[in-house]
């Protein structure tokens, strides 16, 4: 048959960009509006327009890639929608520091010309990352790619949030937000990032307004009390049951507060009262609301104290705490002051603490739409794996709060809302007014915020596919089969579209949902460029291979498990590459001359029947771990596959027969085995692996013809069903391996033959093992095999078993016992005193003290090298001891 002639090794950068290119060119990506086979579609998460490929990119692209190239080959219509966020804040972030270097800010430049710039950065700079996911290998629809921001996508945010609005689901008004002083913006719960602080609780004197006494109040901030409008008692308090309803001086700002009772108060806080800042605490804004409380905010959106701080106005929020520290103390208003861990909100993109505030905001009412997100995981019409997750989904969607949507911000979808300068009338419009509908007054004025980017993010299930139009697109792939996520985004970006899913599209907007969880360094550490372990994916790329870089990636994703990577681990699997390619070398050379029309009626001997069936559990293994998202499961079976099965074992027994030395018929039964298992291989591995399977694909066909991509993914074949003929050939694999351990313990070259005698328990085990016996000696390495029933043990053996049969292998003239012996011995004692000196260095709780982690871990690696290294050693020389028994030497 005709086959390409491979070159020695795999030249990833050679092969990578023509294979993709030639993968493009012939549209193999490209999906179906209207199809006969069943469809099979992926939204991808969409990275952000300012995104580089980092390893959670990587890993998460990676998985979306094999499960959409083992559909398509499954024969599914697979569609894998590619697409980009305008990521609002982080893209404003980008082009105001542009303009930072250029001496300007968004304000000189105003809204609308600020605007045009970003997009002419997005059109410059944006998307580099697309182009980085092709190197990766992904199999996106590429022709389908769409952006939050375009035109289409932003028709549609207008018309659901009018839908929303007109539903009485969006509301306006004042309410107490995380702010950032950074971003300028409002943002949302999940959008604060917490991180531990080692601060104070500061115990402050509040005086009765008569004069009668004094009432203490702890607190973390003393700068918010500058904003204090009332000081809080639990009405159950003993203490303070008969001080509700006095008031009390605030100090520093000479002003009368009234004391309240709430349920809120824990009475085991600090001095059991607490002051109350309803514009610094969402708690206390809470509080004050149920008790008619005056609001009054001191920190504006600078994070400096305003016209309500008295004296500390003009002071930035820090700068203001110790300076009212400082006239507590002077006044004599300070009790105490004692440590305290908490933790402090900062702002997710640029770290900054945050401000709560109380501002004008836009808000979705979010319980209705939860409890129908709730009901649908409920009801499995989505499911979320691993399912360990669905706990976490429904406590954080039977405790949420309205989705705060509006952020002040130039860069992203404007909120869809204009004001009427003549009458005041608020217009909630798709398309932009030209008039007043109320007094057609032409004075309007478009709100000035934006929409949060999850909201738009939100909508990416069905936007992307063409709605508020009925496309065929959304008919044929909504809703979408799968989602694949970090577990981090799971209430940010799932649950929302679950929501807005079933709110518009009134189904799901997926029927699973994987939840893969992060990627660290080898030791289990978060990967930071500030403490140098994290890893460039391109780098990686360039080193090693797209295929090995991804297989690892696969190889080491495990439901519910971190994913712990190294280079060390990709270069172990670049070596698994280049043993795929020296296999397939030897597999076409050994093609060249095949007849298919002339193997037909050649009978398969065992291993051809073994390595059938063993194909068979693969298929049936793989096939079921990708349909159930075991990834690891499924490459560990590919790789156990082929290294051992395939390389280790069959290409080892089969060199006879296609060297011509047993017959033809034999040779082409050889052939067309190869043919069969080395091309269903590669299909197995192609998900994993796309561009070494689809060199060695076309390699094998001799032709570029037919990709490997639009294959059909194999299928169990009954006809090779064979447990007889695997039991049979486990049987003589493990009387091989047998000798070659023995070998290896006695250090026998491989170059030495053996006389090996077995003996069996039964008739049909002799038989078995006659039948067997040339591969035995083949793989073995032998002079001679000897078979017999109930054969009596040899003086001089080294012995091994198989179940109830027995090895003997004669070790005289070949193994210096005496020599060997004395060794062992002396071997043995230098081990025996490094593993007391590990165990006891191990066993010293000054070393675990004082030791960095990655000593210890060296350390116990080399104890349990130590314990298998003595195991050896006495089990070797306990052989020849029994040998001596016998009287050997």
């Amino acid at each position: 048959m005709a086959t390409k002639e491979l070159g020695k090794a795999f030249e990833p950068a050679d092969a990578e960009k023509r294979l993709y290119d030639y993968w493009l060119k012939n549209r193999f990506f490209a999906a179906k509006d209207k199809s006969e086979s069943p469809a099979f579609s992926i939204v991808i998460p969409p990275p952000n327009v300012t995104g580089m490929l980092h390893m959670g990119h990587a890993l998460n692209n990676t998985l979306q890639d094999i499960i959409i190239r083992f559909k398509r080959m499954q024969g599914y219509n697979t569609l894998w929608m590619p697409g980009m966020d305008h990521a609002g804040i982080a893209t404003q972030n980008v082009v105001e520091q542009q303009l930072r270097k250029e001496g300007l800010s968004r304000h000189d430049l105003g809204r609308e010309k600020f605007i045009a710039r970003v997009w002419e950065w997005k059109e410059k700079y944006g998307g580099v990352i697309i182009n980085q996911l092709k190197r990766l290998g992904c199999s996106c629809d590429w022709d389908r790619e769409r952006f939050t921001m375009d035109e289409g996508l932003s028709q549609a945010v207008r018309e659901v949030f009018v839908r929303l609005y007109n539903e009485d689901m969006i509301y306006q008004g004042d309410y107490i937000v995380n702010w950032c002083p950074r971003c300028h913006t409002a943002i949302s719960d999940l959008e604060v990032e917490f991180k531990p602080d080692q601060s104070n609780l500061w115990n402050i004197r509040y005086p009765f307004a008569d004069g009668t006494g004094e009432i203490v109040v702890a607190t973390t901030r003393p700068e918010t009390m500058l904003g204090d409008t009332a000081v809080a008692v639990h009405p159950d308090d003993p203490r303070y049951r008969d001080k509700i309803g006095k008031k009390v001086m605030l100090p520093l700002m000479n002003k009368e507060i009234p004391i309240i009772a709430d349920d809120y108060v824990t009475m085991d806080f600090g001095s059991g009262a607490v002051k109350i800042t309803p514009g610094s605490d969402p708690n206390d804004f809470a509080m004050a609301q149920r008790h008619h409380l005056e609001i009054i905010s001191v920190i504006d959106t600078e994070g400096i104290i305003n016209e309500h701080g008295g004296k500390y106005k003009g002071q930035e929020r820090y700068e203001a705490r110790a300076n009212v520290i400082a006239d507590l103390e002077k006044g004599g208003y300070m009790v105490g002051v004692e440590p305290y861990a908490h933790n402090v909100g900062q702002c997710y993109r640029c770290k900054t603490d945050i401000e709560p505030m109380v501002s004008k905001q836009w808000f979705v009412k979010i319980k209705p739409l939860a409890a129908k997100a709730m009901a649908a995981v409920t009801k499995k019409k989505t499911r979320i794996v691993p399912s360990s997750w669905e706990a976490t989904y429904f406590d954080w969607m039977n405790n949420i709060r309205d989705w705060c949507i509006s952020r002040q911000l130039w860069w992203g979808h404007r909120i869809p809302v204009w004001y009427c300068g003549g009458c005041g009338k608020v217009i909630v419009s798709t398309a932009d007014p030209d008039k007043c509908p109320a007094c057609d007054g032409t004075s309007l004025k478009q709100d000035e915020d934006v929409l949060d980017t999850w909201f738009s993010s939100a909508l990416w299930p069905f936007t992307t596919l063409g709605w508020p139009e009925r496309t065929q697109a959304l008919k044929t792939f909504y809703p979408t089969s799968l989602l694949i996520t970090g577990f981090d985004i799971l209430f940010f970006w799932v649950a929302r579209m679950m929501m807005m899913g079933l709110y518009v599209m009134k189904d799901v907007p997926f029927k699973d949902v994987y939840l893969h969880a992060l990627v660290r360094d080898e030791k289990g550490e978060k990967m930071s460029k500030s403490s140098g372990n994290s890893i460039d994916p391109l780098v990686m790329i360039d080193r090693y291979g797209t295929d090995a870089f991804r297989f690892t990636l696969a190889a080491y994703t495990a439901q519910g498990r971190d994913v712990r990577m190294s280079p060390e681990r990709i270069e172990g699997y670049k070596f698994f590459v280049n043993k795929i390619w020296n296999a397939a070398r030897l597999t076409l050379s050994n093609l060249a001359d095949y007849d298919e029309n002339r193997s037909l009626n050649a009978p398969d001997a065992l291993p051809e029947k073994w390595i059938k069936a063993k194909l068979n559990e693969t298929i049936e293994e793989v096939t079921r771990s990708l349909d159930e998202y075991r990834f690891n499961d499924a490459a560990a079976s590919i790789y156990n596959f082929i290294w051992h099965e395939y390389c280790d074992w069959y290409l080892e027994a089969s060199k006879p027969a296609l060297y011509g030395k047993i017959s033809p018929e034999r040779k082409l039964a050889t052939q067309r085995t190869l043919k069969e298992v080395f091309g269903a291989m590669m299909q197995l591995l192609h998900p994993f692996m796309p561009f070494v399977t689809e060199e060695l694909w076309q390699a094998l066909s001799g032709s570029d013809e037919n990709s490997i991509m639009v294959s059909r993914f194999p299928v169990v074949r009954e006809e090779w069903s064979e447990k007889e003929a695997e039991k049979e050939m486990e049987m003589l694999m493990d009387i091989i391996t047998s000798v070659r351990n023995i070998r290896g313990e006695m250090r026998i070259p491989p170059s030495v033959k053996l006389k090996v005698l077995i003996s069996t328990a039964d008739e049909a085990t002799r038989a078995s093992v006659e039948n067997g016996a040339r591969y035995i000696v083949n793989l073995a390495n032998l002079e001679s095999l000897t078979v017999e029933e109930n054969l009596r043990e040899p003086k001089g053996v080294a012995t091994g078993m198989v179940g109830s049969t027995k090895i003997f292998v004669p070790l005289t003239g070949i193994v210096d016992i005496a020599g060997e012996k004395a060794r062992l011995e002396k071997e043995l004692a230098k081990v025996s005193k490094d593993l007391e000196q590990s165990s006891r260095k191990l066993a010293n709780h000054d070393f675990h003290d004082k030791a960095a982690p990655e000593i210890i871990e060296k350390e116990e690696g080399k104890l349990k090298s130590f314990q298998e290294k003595f195991v050896a050693l006495e089990g070797a020389l306990n052989k020849l001891k029994e040998m001596n028994r016998q009287g050997m030497a």
